[in-house]
């Protein structure tokens, strides 16, 4: 599963009003949006980085298993996944986000409409995490390697993912441990003595999202003698799609050059075989 993405300019809409639970967007937002999307080509390739993510698990699995895509927020949607999967004779299912890092506002919504849709026509079992697999870890070491070759020698690493509501804090929500315990991991692995985590991408409501944005963690760098250079990990992220290419790619990066700092990101994991390879044996674990 994953969380979906307009498939062309006309279904922004649509979308929208779907991630804002059937409410349509302002004429503003509906525009903001847009122009975000026009800025990285008209729509975003989530989906079809999505599903070569899910051919490349398939190829791990095997033959034992089918493998059905499913979106959060558009087309195809979760509810219909389950429906095939019923429809195909099977009466076992594991569900796996491809996100690495569990929360209950996050993989604890795509179990609850997974095990809705499934009813009792599927034993479904849910895989909550694998942001401590070896292989992903391993990718996004060396990923950050390679950025950092290019980089000057002051350089600092942020890794980031999705920010969500402050509250899951104050509830013992796992995601922001998990996280910094993802970036810490890869950090050793390549050799990294100076990085920190950073939340980017929240969501425009009037609550609290977590923090440090990652905006604001450049302002911070960029008065400090001691930095010329910052790279993002995006470590919370496993494709390319509008969070990347637009909120790092462009508006992260135009920020930072503002500010006179050295910017890069590592290389989206898309269908790196390693990728594919925590997730399968994440499902593998659970099935």
């Amino acid at each position: 599963m994953a969380y979906g993405t307009p498939a062309t300019p006309a279904d922004v809409e649509a979308y929208y009003t779907h991630v804002r639970r059937g409410r349509p967007p302002t004429a503003e937002q509906l525009d903001d949006l847009q122009r975000r999307y026009d800025a990285i080509g008209g729509t975003s390739p989530l989906l079809e980085r999505t599903r070569a993510q899910a051919r490349c698990v398939a190829a791990a699995l095997g033959d034992r298993f089918t493998v059905e895509l499913a979106m959060k927020h558009a087309p195809p949607f979760i509810e219909h996944a389950v429906s095939r999967v019923v429809d195909r004779g099977l009466r076992r299912a594991v569900g796996v986000v491809l996100a690495p890092h569990y929360s209950r506002l996050s993989i604890g919504e795509y179990e609850e409409r997974a095990r809705a849709a499934a009813g009792d026509r599927l034993v479904f079992t849910m895989v909550p995490s694998w942001y401590d697999a070896a292989p992903y870890l391993d990718a996004l070491a060396e990923r950050v390697e390679k950025a950092l070759a290019q980089l000057p020698a002051r350089t600092e690493v942020v890794f980031t993912a999705h920010s969500l509501p402050a509250r899951i804090v104050d509830e013992g929500d796992p995601y922001p441990e998990q996280l910094r315990w993802t970036a810490e991991a890869v950090a050793a692995r390549a050799g990294v003595e100076r990085w920190r985590v950073a939340w980017q991408s929240a969501g425009r409501t009037p609550e609290p999202w977590i923090g440090p944005d990652i905006l604001e963690v450049l302002d911070e760098l960029a008065v400090l003698d001691d930095v010329d250079g910052v790279l993002v990990c995006p470590a919370g992220f496993t494709s390319d799609h509008l969070e990347i290419l637009y909120d790092l790619d462009v508006e992260a990066a135009t920020w930072a050059a503002h500010l006179g700092l050295h910017f890069a990101r590592t290389e989206s994991l898309n269908d790196d075989p390693r990728l594919c390879q925590a997730v399968a044996a994440a499902v593998l674990d659970h099935a």
